[in-house]
C-alpha cells in the first residue's frame, strides 16, 4: 500500500502526453490543449488605438488646439495633424500617425472648433499602440497552453479561426456487479439503483471530456475478462468501478493480469478509496475505482483527473489547494490519510457530517475537499487545514 503522494508521482510519472493531434475551429477548442505554438499572423492591435472617447492631439506648448476632423472606430481614413492641431476620436479608433496622444473628452473644454485642455499631457498618453499585445511572426499563445474563453477570443481577435490542439482521450467506463439495476427498472431485494456510471460520465463531460462509452457486466469472470479486453483495445483510457477488491466475486484484478496490464499500484494508503488500482497496457491507461460512489469519485478527482489532463497536454495541471480556517471540529480514526467532502467559502470550511465512501448526498452539497495526513489526528475549530477545491463550477 503506498500514500496518497506517491500515487500522485507515479502517475505523473507514467503518464506522457499523446502524440495524436487534430485541427480544430476556435468554437470547439475550449478546455483544449495546444499541440504548437500560435504565431501571429498581425500586430496585434494592428494599428495605434484610442484608448478612450477623447481628442487626439499634436502637441505643443499650449493647451490651446484647433479642432480639424473625427475619427470614430472602423474608419478608414488618417487626417493629418498640424502641430497644434487635434481630432474629435472615439475608443477603438485608429490614432493619426501624425498624432502624439489622446487626452480623455473630460479633461476639456470645448467652443466651436477650439479646443482646451485642463491637464498636462504626455507623449503617447491613451494610445495603444501597433503590436502592444502582440507582434506579427511572434507567439501569440505556447504550445502546452489549456484553452479558455479569454485565450479562444485572443485567437479570434488575431483571425485566426482554427488550433491544432491535442486529442482527447477516448474513455470507457465499465461497471461490475449482480447487485446494481438500471434506474428505470423495478427494485428486487436485494438490489441497489447503478449510479456510478452517470456520476463518472457528467463528471467527465462537465471537465471537457465528451468520447465517453459506458458498459456494465456481472459478476462473471468470463464476460468481465472479455469485456475488459475489448474497451482496452478500443479506448485510450479505460474506468473500471468495482470488482478490485478480494471478495470471491471480483474478477477485475485477475481479468486486468490475463490480460497483461501492468500494475504500477494498488491500494492507497487514505480514506476513502483505498482499493484504488493504477496500470497499463502499452500507451492504455487503466483505472480500477472502488465501488462505493463517494470513494470513486474522490478518486475520479484525485487521480484520474491527473492522468486525463496529462494525457491531453496539460502538463502543469493539479487542483486547486488552499488553506483554510476549519468551522469544524473532526477526529480521524486510523492512520490512513482522509479526505473529507466539505464546503469551502471565503477562507473557510465547513467539514460535513455523512462522510462514508458509500455517501453521496454529503458530495453532493460540497465543493472541496479537506484533506488530512497520515500522521494528523483531530481537528479542532479554528484550525489551519489544507483544502483541495473541486473543479465543478
Amino acid at each position: 500500500m503506498i500514500s496518497v503522494e506517491q500515487a500522485i508521482q507515479i502517475i505523473s510519472n507514467n503518464v506522457d502526453a499523446t502524440s495524436v493531434s487534430r485541427e480544430i475551429n476556435i468554437s470547439v477548442a475550449l478546455d483544449y490543449v495546444l499541440f504548437d505554438d500560435v504565431i501571429s499572423p498581425i500586430n496585434m492591435p494592428p494599428f495605434r488605438q484610442s484608448a478612450m472617447d477623447g481628442y487626439a492631439l499634436h502637441l505643443h506648448d499650449t493647451k490651446e488646439y484647433a479642432i480639424v476632423g473625427e475619427v470614430k472606430a472602423g474608419d478608414h481614413h488618417q487626417p493629418h495633424l498640424k502641430i497644434g492641431e487635434a481630432i474629435r476620436i472615439f475608443t477603438g479608433a485608429p490614432v493619426p500617425d501624425s498624432a502624439n496622444a489622446v487626452i480623455m473628452q473630460e479633461k476639456t473644454n470645448v467652443v466651436e472648433d477650439s479646443l482646451r485642455i485642463q491637464t498636462e499631457i504626455n507623449t503617447n498618453s491613451n494610445i495603444r499602440q501597433l503590436g502592444e499585445q502582440v507582434m506579427k511572426g511572434e507567439i501569440a499563445l505556447k504550445m502546452g497552453t489549456k484553452l479558455n474563453p479569454a485565450s479562444i477570443a485572443f485567437l479570434a481577435t488575431l483571425g485566426i479561426t482554427k488550433v491544432k490542439v491535442y486529442k482527447k482521450p477516448a474513455i470507457s467506463i465499465v461497471v461490475t456487479g449482480n447487485e446494481l439495476a438500471e434506474p428505470d427498472s423495478s427494485l428486487q431485494y436485494g438490489q441497489i439503483y447503478e449510479s456510478n456510471a452517470v456520476m463518472l460520465s457528467t463528471s467527465l463531460k462537465q471537465l471537457g471530456y465528451n468520447e465517453v462509452t459506458m458498459h456494465k457486466v456481472n459478476d462473471d469472470y468470463g464476460n468481465t475478462l472479455s469485456l475488459l479486453d475489448r474497451v482496452i483495445s478500443e479506448n485510450d483510457v479505460v474506468l473500471v468501478s468495482g470488482g478490485i477488491s478480494v471478495g470471491d466475486y471480483d474478477f477485475v484484478g485477475k481479468a486486468l493480469n490475463e490480460l497483461d496490464v501492468k500494475e504500477l499500484f494498488y491500494k492507497v494508503k487514505q480514506k476513502p478509496g483505498k482499493p484504488l488500482f493504477f496500470g497499463k497496457k502499452e500507451s492504455k491507461i487503466i483505472f480500477a475505482l472502488p465501488g462505493n460512489p463517494a470513494a470513486a469519485l474522490s478518486c475520479f478527482y484525485l487521480y484520474v483527473l491527473l492522468a486525463l489532463e496529462l494525457l491531453s497536454g496539460n502538463v502543469i495541471f493539479s487542483l486547486h489547494r488552499t488553506q483554510a480556517l476549519s468551522n469544524s471540529d473532526y477526529i480521524k480514526r486510523g492512520d490512513r490519510g482522509q479526505f473529507l467532502k466539505a464546503i469551502y467559502d471565503n477562507g473557510k470550511v465547513e467539514i460535513l457530517d455523512g462522510q462514508s465512501s458509500s455517501m453521496l448526498h454529503t458530495f453532493a452539497l460540497s465543493n472541496a475537499l479537506v484533506y488530512l495526513s497520515e500522521t494528523a489526528e483531530s481537528i479542532t475549530k479554528n484550525d489551519q487545514v489544507e483544502v483541495i477545491l473541486l473543479p465543478i463550477n
